[in-house]
């Protein structure tokens, strides 16, 4: 029962000031222990053809699903996937969604820290050679001479190496003209260049709209044309528990846009500026079926860089298994 009149009596002998000070300090512990931490960000990259992350990015789902981690997003739109990829690897972006097989080899190759996250199942028709419906390109041989339009260490850019190859013609027989898909675009509806390597969206619309002829695509094991999703090896050391959420919500996505192909060609349509009815042809030859990556689903990587390397068009030889694989819970 004395200690109460003790304590009081000990308060009363520290100075008024003092006293006032050490009030204040409470209130603002309290207040900090309060107060929600402040929420952590992910930077997510993507491209107009990164149709899983334009769905996403569209419904709010990802965010949703993040919320509870204390994780926000923000999206930032790259014009093709080596510049996206670059950006993860100066720490501009976290995560990227997602870029055609060939560009985490160039990556590689400039040194990044990479990690893989996800894959889509190989899409050898969502990519082709188009040439004019007048043009007198006819066979593959054909090419040779010819100025053709191609967005530098896109999946594009290996389909072009391996239909040279099979054609008996190397890089050097052909002009490339490295353009961006707009560009690409632009200069082949104008006539400035004689072909044009394309991939969906871009390749259904104009081929749609100009009338062009497909002279070959990836069938027939030219090129399988997988696209990954790809994190920086030190987020993807950090942050796996919300990898785990972006992975089953891009599975989740890509499922839903096969069942429910026509509504998903309507969203997609007014985020690209697209016909619907396009869109939807543009889909059917992707298939969107996303799964874990594993180190023998990357074999045909190696096939793509050494082929690179042989061209020079690599500044040095890539080990493909020299990356960092992540794998999603339950895996």
């Amino acid at each position: 029962m004395l200690l109460i009149p003790r304590l009081f009596t000990s308060i009363r002998s520290i100075p008024i000031k003092r006293r006032l000070a050490l009030g204040a300090f409470g209130l603002l512990t309290m207040a900090c222990l309060l107060q929600p931490a402040a929420a952590e960000e992910i930077r997510i990259g993507y491209q107009k053809s990164s149709t899983l992350t334009a769905i996403l990015k569209t419904n709010g789902a990802l965010e949703k699903a993040l919320a509870p981690l204390g994780i926000t997003v923000s999206w930032h739109e790259f014009t093709s996937g080596l510049p996206l990829l670059e950006a993860i690897n100066i720490g501009s972006v976290d995560f990227g969604a997602d870029v055609a097989d060939t560009v985490p080899i160039f990556a590689q190759a400039a040194g990044a820290r990479l990690a893989y996250v996800a894959e889509e199942a190989a899409s050898p028709s969502a990519q082709a050679i188009l040439v004019p419906k007048d043009s007198p390109i006819k066979s593959l041989a054909d090419l040779k001479g010819k100025k053709i339009a191609v967005t530098k260490g896109a999946g594009s850019h290996f389909l072009l190496l391996a239909v040279l190859a099979k054609a008996g013609l190397t890089f050097k027989d052909i002009t490339p003209a490295y353009l961006t898909p707009a560009d690409g675009r632009a200069a082949f509806v104008s006539g400035n260049v004689d072909a044009w390597v394309a991939w969906d969206p871009f390749l259904t619309s104009a081929q749609s709209q100009s009338g062009a002829r497909i002279l070959t695509d990836g069938s027939n094991g030219l090129a399988s044309y997988k696209r990954y999703y790809l994190a920086s090896a030190a987020f993807a050391e950090k942050r796996s528990d919300a990898l785990n959420v972006i992975f089953a919500k891009l599975v989740e996505t890509g499922t839903w846009v096969k069942a429910n192909s026509r509504e998903a060609a309507s969203l997609l349509a007014g985020l690209w500026g697209i016909d619907a009815a396009i869109v939807e042809e543009a889909n059917s030859h992707r298939s969107y079926k996303v799964g874990a990556v594993t180190a023998a689903n990357l074999s045909e990587q190696q096939r793509i860089a050494d082929i690179f390397t042989a061209e020079g068009l690599l500044p040095r030889k890539v080990d493909t298994t020299d990356i960092k694989i992540w794998a999603p819970k339950g895996s």
